[in-house]
């Protein structure tokens, strides 16, 4: 059988020792970590955690199925011993047994992370390892480490209610800690989160709401889990939903009875379908059977029904005389208000962030930014109308394109440059951000210039001087766009473009 990346890693390490000295490290380091990771599970886990391990370290992200490569590049530039080596590798092993494997001993910190892995953000692990790290040494206090991670939690599932691609989340949380200040850890963090925009942002109350009232809430892989955080928000006595049903106030027979269709009004069928299976008509019962298809009233007033629940969802309906879409929309607000405090977003002073901002806006300067297009010596004569004309196409391509002028370029991004944009006297010059051997270039336009010494990220250069050219220059933009949206920016990239 193939060796896995863990038996190749272990035999990498070990088998180059006096037979004592392999015994000593087997004994001390690996096999407590085979027997923590579950030997059934030990090679899937270990390559995963292993990955994770080397994104700290490192700052890139190994493929899964190249671990074993990328561990050896990491081991070589390293001075420590094996047996420092192997010690640090054990240590961060417990912290990932810990968060993926719930073994965590404080309470608190187990709730979180069960929380953060039923969201199956496993993309986030790099960060979190880092993050227990610091807590571990005293970095982070506990009360700073609790707050992080919820956020980590209210980051991933306020963008799943907005719909927010999730592509780039794997570089968003491996590059996350690059920028943070540890000497203000907690205030840091928040600002790397409210600083990020397009689709990286941290969705605003505002939107949040707006698309938590209106999903089809019921369909949600995750629908215990929001229900049980909103059930439990602030309260010492917990509930197990597990031991509820879903309900659902107004019913899914599409027959609905005479009652219900005049509860509803004469457009009862189009409020059935737009309101179903969304917040303000969703509950939980133990009494799913005997509620069933009844009349609201009935619902409400009956053994077990909402006016006898002890549930803190159903509080508000045993006050409601006639359910509706008034009442629907009423009570898919109310609990909407409950949400922003269940999700909440980082809040930090306005003179805070600003002075964050302004010295983030300092370092770009130290780089080259400029502030303007009018910065640009060529585009003044020749190529104005050009590139106002390339510049417009680029920028329609999607709402999260964004441009950033530096001193010799014009970078166009998503999370990552897909492609910039260097003024010459002849042309403008294009460096589109993907290996050249996955272009597809029927006209021979493009250059290979995968060697360094040159502006511009990306191993591809076009150049365009006249608008006859730019139907082709965009087939070729939107061919490097693409891979970075689909990829979400995770292929090919400029690790300087995330300091």
């Amino acid at each position: 059988m193939e060796l896995s990346q863990a038996d190749l890693i272990r035999n990498y390490v070990l088998m180059g020792l006096e037979p004592e000295e392999q015994k000593e490290l087997y004994n001390d380091f690996w096999f407590p970590m085979e027997k923590a990771f579950g030997h059934s599970d030990y090679v899937a886990r270990f390559d995963r955690f292993m990955r994770d391990y080397l994104t700290v370290k490192t700052g890139r992200i190994p493929n899964i199925r190249e671990v074993y490569e990328a561990f050896k590049g990491y081991s070589r530039d390293k001075n420590d011993s094996i047996k420092e080596l192997l010690a640090n590798i054990f240590i961060f092993s417990k912290y990932f047994v810990n968060m993926a494997l719930l073994k965590e001993e404080d309470k608190e910190l187990k709730q979180i992370f069960t929380d953060i892995n039923t969201l199956r953000v496993d993309v986030a692990y790099p960060l979190l390892l880092e993050l227990y790290d610091d807590y571990h040494n005293e970095k982070l206090n506990r009360e700073e480490f609790v707050e992080i991670l919820k956020l980590v939690e209210n980051y991933v599932f306020r963008r799943a209610i907005c719909g927010i691609n999730t592509n780039s989340l794997n570089k968003t949380f491996a590059t996350l800690s690059q920028g943070l200040n540890k000497y203000h850890y907690l205030e840091s963090f928040k600002v790397a989160l409210l600083m990020k925009d397009s689709y990286r942002r941290f969705p605003n109350d505002d939107e949040f709401v707006r698309e938590l009232v209106v999903k089809d809430l019921y369909s949600s892989r995750n629908r215990n889990y929001w229900l049980r955080k909103l059930e439990n928000y602030d309260r010492k006595e917990r509930v197990n939903v597990e031991d509820f049903t879903i309900e659902h106030i107004m019913p899914q027979n599409e027959n609905l009875s005479l009652e219900w269709q005049q509860d509803l009004g004469s457009d009862w069928k189009e409020i059935q379908s737009k309101y179903l299976h969304t917040l303000g008509n969703l509950t939980l019962t133990g009494y799913n059977s005997e509620l069933s298809d009844q009349p609201f009233i009935e619902k409400r007033d009956m053994k077990g029904g909402f006016a006898d629940s002890p549930l803190r969802l159903n509080r508000c309906l045993a006050k409601v005389e006639n359910w509706n879409e008034d009442e629907i929309q009423k009570r898919a607000n109310s609990i909407s208000e409950l949400a922003i405090k269940v999700w909440s977003s980082p809040v930090l002073p306005d003179e805070v962030l600003e002075k964050y901002k302004s010295e983030s806006t300092s370092k770009k300067g130290e780089i080259g930014t400029i502030e303007t297009i009018e910065g640009y010596e060529y585009l003044q004569t020749t190529f104005q109308g050009l590139f106002d004309q390339l510049r417009k196409r680029i920028l329609n391509l999607d709402s999260s394109v964004r441009e950033e002028p530096k001193r010799h370029y014009i970078a166009y991004k998503t999370t990552t440059n897909f492609v910039d944009i260097v003024p010459q006297k002849s042309r403008l010059q294009l460096s589109l951000n993907m290996p050249f051997d996955e272009i597809y270039d029927p006209k021979g336009l493009c250059k290979d210039v995968s060697n360094p010494g040159r502006w511009g990220n990306g191993d591809v250069e076009v150049g365009i001087s006249s608008l006859d050219q730019l139907e082709d220059i965009m087939f070729l933009i939107k061919q490097s766009f693409e891979k970075h949206i689909e990829n979400g920016d995770d292929g090919f990239f400029n690790l300087n473009e995330f300091v």
